[in-house]
């Protein structure tokens, strides 16, 4: 397998409610919903840099698809990092998320690891970490 991620889906409960946080309130480009002609196709494709898309769509859809049933969260099942270029960064972009809607799970502050950091849930409790770190190329 070539390790090439091209589209992030977030299983979500209201999917009009987390297109407006993530179009609305994080200023993410969408089209808005499409597939709204299938009985499971509502989806909301998000761009993001270097071709990489989010994908919202209703977790129950999703499980539709897999067959799987539908299941409790857990935030700390995985996370989605956004680094950006300074530490007064992160803090414009946890305000911003908080504005929004997120709830600020841990603020921002300086890491163990060396950088400045903090992660919030959006409506759906998807855990998101932004966080400035000097040894990666940031904010591009």
């Amino acid at each position: 397998m070539r390790p090439h991620i091209s589209l992030i889906t977030l299983g979500v409960d209201d999917l009009d409610r987390s297109v407006a946080f993530y179009r609305d309130g994080l200023g993410l480009p969408t089209r808005g919903i499409v597939g709204t002609e299938f009985e499971i196709g509502r989806v909301a494709f998000f761009d993001l840099e270097s071709g990489l898309k989010l994908a919202l769509w209703p977790r129950t859809s999703l499980a539709a698809d897999t067959g799987l049933p539908v299941q409790a969260l857990s935030p700390t099942s995985f996370s989605l990092g956004h680094n950006v270029g300074s530490p007064a960064e992160v803090d414009e972009v946890m305000a911003q998320a908080q504005q929004a809607g997120a709830k600020v799970v841990k603020p921002a502050q300086k890491a163990f690891w060396g950088g400045y950091a903090g992660y919030f849930q959006d409506p759906d409790g998807h855990l998101w970490e932004v966080a400035f770190n000097p040894d990666l190329v940031s904010g591009n």
